[in-house]
């Protein structure tokens, strides 16, 4: 055995308990067990120490010098494995403790950021470690509780476990000054005359696939006048009037409220995202992750405006 190492912690509290009640009479009858196999155990503590713990008679039991050490140090690691067990207990019982979860830049900016503000403000117990990245994260590897993410169905295999929060659905988009120069477009052949943006793509061919309101699959081939990976220079870009732009609709719903942005051609949008939360395992789960999950779930369908 490595030197300063205990076989069983369990035998710093059984001595804790004799000391306590007095006798290991006493405190073998609240252990409900036997006293030889009590006193067997005290004794192979001592002998595991190499040095005696309690001077025992028929009649009294009492401690040695380094017992009454001793038991002061075990009377504290008895207090920490309560307190221990006590914190554990109450975060299975109430949201409390770090929650870390990564998210795309583009869902926060849509609503998401605003849906943790409020969990904050109802659960002050709760912080979060937020990533705010557009990388594709590794959730076992870096740690998190879990990590949002928007992918077209089907989703891949994978052995995480997996939860829906709403559908992500992009629309055509442009701002009232660039439509004031445009006669207003019937089809989508009707945008060709109008400036547009997109998504970046290493192939540089701009593509929007589109559905009409009977399914019908729509491909239009574009060439846009910006291009980039981040939505909210597309969103920036579109409400200063440079394009036309295919946006998630949680990400311009206040836009479209506002008058800033119209939508365009209404009766076709972009095959719907899931927007998805990857976790571990449904298993253990802590009630800050599983109600900050739970939250997530019922908030984020109204800022998507799904109906």
């Amino acid at each position: 055995m490595p030197p300063n190492q205990i076989t069983d912690l369990n035998d710093l509290r059984l001595f804790a308990l004799v000391v306590e009640h007095g006798s290991f009479t006493a405190a073998a009858r609240g252990l409900g067990v036997q006293t030889s196999k009590l006193s067997r155990r005290i004794r192979a503590l001592e002998e595991e120490l190499g040095i005696r713990l309690l001077n025992r008679t028929s009649r009294s039991l009492s401690l040695t010098e380094t017992g009454r050490q001793f038991h002061q140090h075990c009377v504290a690691m008895v207090a920490e494995s309560k307190a221990a067990k006590d914190f554990v207990d109450q975060t299975r019982t109430q949201p409390q403790g770090t929650v870390r979860i990564s998210c795309p830049v583009a869902l926060l900016d849509s609503g998401i950021a605003a849906i943790l503000a409020r969990y904050l403000e109802d659960n002050p117990q709760v912080q979060v470690l937020l990533d705010a990245t557009n990388r594709r994260v590794d959730v076992i590897e870096e740690g998190l509780d879990f990590a949002i993410r928007v992918r077209l169905p089907p989703l891949e295999n994978t052995d995480l476990a997996v939860r829906q929060l709403g559908l992500s659905v992009r629309i055509l988009v442009a701002s009232p000054e660039l439509a004031a120069r445009h006669p207003a477009p019937v089809s989508i052949e009707s945008l060709k005359t109008w400036p547009s943006l997109s998504m970046a793509s290493a192939s540089e061919k701009y593509i929007w696939n589109l559905v009409d309101a009977g399914g019908q699959a729509i491909a239009w081939t574009h060439r846009p006048r910006l291009a980039t990976d981040d939505l909210a220079t597309l969103r920036r870009a579109a409400i200063g009037g440079v394009g036309v732009a295919m946006l998630p609709r949680e990400q311009v719903a206040a836009d479209l409220q506002a008058g800033r942005l119209l939508h365009l051609l209404p009766d076709l949008s972009a095959a719907p995202g899931l927007v998805h939360a990857i976790f571990p395992s449904r298993r253990g789960m802590v009630p800050a992750v599983r109600h900050l999950l739970d939250t997530l779930v019922s908030a984020f369908p109204v800022i998507a405006g799904e109906t």
